[in-house]
């Protein structure tokens, strides 16, 4: 497989939340709409490197959660998509609003929920700790679990493959 090839083709990096972009616990406070959640920061870093690479990138959630939409719009996420139970429709539905195909976008996950999209997609990853059926449908695997840096990983491979890692580091250098 020449990874470099498919990665060139990737415009939109699409994410799970709970177990990808968080560890997948949910603490509940004293109210209904007081649900935690822990966000990695070097995924965020990640994410907006993406994004400065010229990528769009986003989150399809099974979920709808307050700790979903304000990580988003701190991150300034291209979309959210809540409420998702059937990913893959959620996926085509995606792309024909953003007007590409599903083999120009990245799947993150780490359930099997997530496996449909995953065989949509381009280049389909899971984070480290995903379920053993995730890990092995995927056609990377991080070593970093979910919510841990994972998407960071895969994130800075895809930058990398693509050839912009080199000049998102100068901002830093």
């Amino acid at each position: 497989m020449n990874w470099s090839t498919k990665a060139h083709d990737i415009k939109v990096v699409v994410m799970d939340i709970d177990g990808v972009l968080t560890d997948g616990r949910i603490g509940y406070g004293l109210g209904h709409d007081q649900e935690i959640k822990f966000f990695d920061v070097h995924d965020g870093t990640g994410i907006q490197l993406a994004r400065r690479a010229g990528l769009k990138a986003g989150v399809l959630s099974g979920r709808r959660s307050l700790a979903n939409q304000r990580r988003a719009g701190e991150l300034k996420l291209d979309f959210i998509h809540e409420d998702i139970h059937v990913k893959a429709e959620g996926l085509m539905r995606l792309c024909a609003d953003l007007a590409i195909e599903p083999r120009q976008c990245l799947y993150i996950g780490d359930d099997l929920i997530d496996l449909p999209p995953m065989r949509l997609s381009g280049i389909s990853a899971a984070v480290g700790d995903a379920a053993e059926e995730v890990r092995r449908a995927a056609d990377w695997v991080a070593t970093r679990p979910g919510g841990r840096g994972a998407v960071r990983e895969i994130l800075e491979r895809l930058l990398r493959l693509q050839g912009h890692w080199e000049q998102l580091l100068k901002r830093y250098v």
